[in-house]
């Protein structure tokens, strides 16, 4: 079986490369001429964990190809794919699907036998419909199926996610695509692996419904965390107490500073207009939205009072940039608010982040310093804020950033260390649903004497 994927961003890249590993011949094809190249030459763009490897070993095996011309890259093709952005439109939050709509058309104008045409990338419901109709009215003659079948991909996680799938969704409108898609997807089936076919609306409206609910709990949890510092309860053991019911889990409800990426914001952003469109209302993933837009100001606030409300001249070694670790993506970062609203307060922002520094001066330019270190950055800070879970920030030893530090103040908002932990080193420690540790003043001489 041959397949076309249609876009070589993140899901179409993933998505191809990992077909083409387990022994399909793919064909990605993307208008970026230096972007081809550097495919061709096993130069991924993106950083994601294993992704440069199954490319390279793909491109060498013969089943992996790179294009700039659609019709080359859907001759003999069984499955097109169209996996390309869907981002927020900017007049009014909704789903842009015009790269969608262009490609479906020009799918239509390449094509010279059927395939199943697949959306794969994350598009409101009945955008299928759209598709069809688009393909049809650009070639009357065409003989086609349409298909959704909607991606789960972790960023940082992708490779492992595809090739390793928790669920396989299809939607399909004819018994020959469904069984085209069935035998696309055969060397991913195990016994553990669900695969749920289904028609194209409902397919569409997964993706939403599982990614809406996910910032429905991220959301939920920092609002019990605010209420934790409040009152005087540790979020990690109410969080803990939550997961261990079967029906909620443990996934998702760890604290922070609110969701990011390229996923979760236009997601919901979309799923809102969904509800609005049918009439229905999506109150809920509303408020959803409207506490993460408040999180990012919220940690702010939070930094501004670990540092006492000075913040002028104030050196501070910003610990992370990317919306979250294995991936070097910063799009709707708290990290990236936190850095520009702190150094529009006068604190000289000194950042590292091991993946994400190129993109983030993209964003920042000249407002902050960028380090080649994490011990670079915490070189001579007056305070530390970890913004970003990556590993090797936990795996650095307390005792490290206190040596390195001026003084040891650490807002951490991804609660990394154990408060006792950071209380026996000495530090005045904030971090998210927990009580705040303040080392006692040393005594004065007269008391000292006393």
């Amino acid at each position: 079986m041959k397949v076309a994927v249609i876009g070589t961003g993140y899901v179409g890249l993933v998505s191809g490369s990992c077909l083409a590993d387990v022994g399909w011949d793919v064909v990605c094809v993307d208008k970026m001429a230096e972007k081809i190249e550097q495919l061709r030459q096993g130069i991924v763009p993106i950083y994601e964990p294993g992704l440069e490897d199954v490319v390279r070993r793909s491109v060498r095996a013969g089943r992996l190809a790179f294009t700039t011309d659609i019709g080359e890259a859907v001759r003999d093709a069984a499955i097109v794919m169209i996996a390309v952005g869907t981002p927020t439109r900017a007049l009014d939050g909704n789903a842009d699907l015009q790269f969608v709509y262009a490609a479906a058309a020009e799918i239509a104008q390449a094509l010279d036998h059927h395939a199943v045409i697949v959306t794969k990338s994350t598009v409101p419901a009945g955008t299928g419909f759209q598709v069809k109709r688009i393909i049809a009215e650009a070639n009357p003659t065409l003989s086609f199926d349409i298909a959704s079948n909607p991606e789960f991909l972790r960023e940082g996680n992708a490779v492992r996610d595809f090739m390793r799938p928790d669920r396989i969704v299809i939607g399909t409108e004819t018994k020959a695509a469904r069984k085209a898609l069935e035998e696309l997807y055969q060397p991913f089936a195990s016994d553990r692996v669900e695969l749920i076919e289904t028609d194209i609306v409902s397919a569409e409206l997964i993706k939403y419904a599982a990614n809406t609910f996910l910032a429905t709990k991220v959301s939920f949890i920092n609002e019990m965390a605010d209420i934790c510092e409040r009152i005087g309860g540790n979020i990690e053991d109410v969080s803990r107490g939550m997961g261990s019911d079967s029906r909620i889990g443990h996934a998702f409800l760890r604290p922070g500073p609110g969701y990011g990426g390229s996923c979760f914001p236009k997601d919901t952003l979309a799923m809102v207009h969904i509800g609005e469109r049918a009439l229905s209302p999506a109150t809920i993933v509303e408020a959803v939205i409207s506490v993460n837009r408040a999180r990012g100001h919220r940690m702010v606030a939070k930094i501004v009072q670990a540092a006492e409300d000075n913040l002028r001249g104030k050196r501070i070694a910003l610990l992370g940039l990317t919306f979250k670790p294995n991936t070097d993506d910063v799009r709707d970062s708290v990290a990236i608010l936190i850095a520009e609203e702190l150094a529009q307060m006068g604190a000289i922002v000194r950042a590292y982040d091991p993946q994400g520094m190129h993109q983030a001066r993209q964003l920042l330019g000249d407002a902050i310093e960028y380090c080649d270190s994490a011990d670079e950055a915490l070189e001579g800070a007056e305070l530390c804020v970890i913004a970003t879970e990556w590993a090797e920030f936990r795996e650095k030893l307390p005792a490290d950033y206190k040596r390195l530090m001026a003084t040891p103040v650490l807002a951490d908002l991804r609660n990394m260390f154990a408060l006792d932990v950071m209380a026996e080193h000495g530090f005045a420690y904030h971090s998210i649903g927990r009580a705040a540790i303040r080392p006692a003043q040393p005594q004065s001489l007269a008391e000292a004497a006393e």
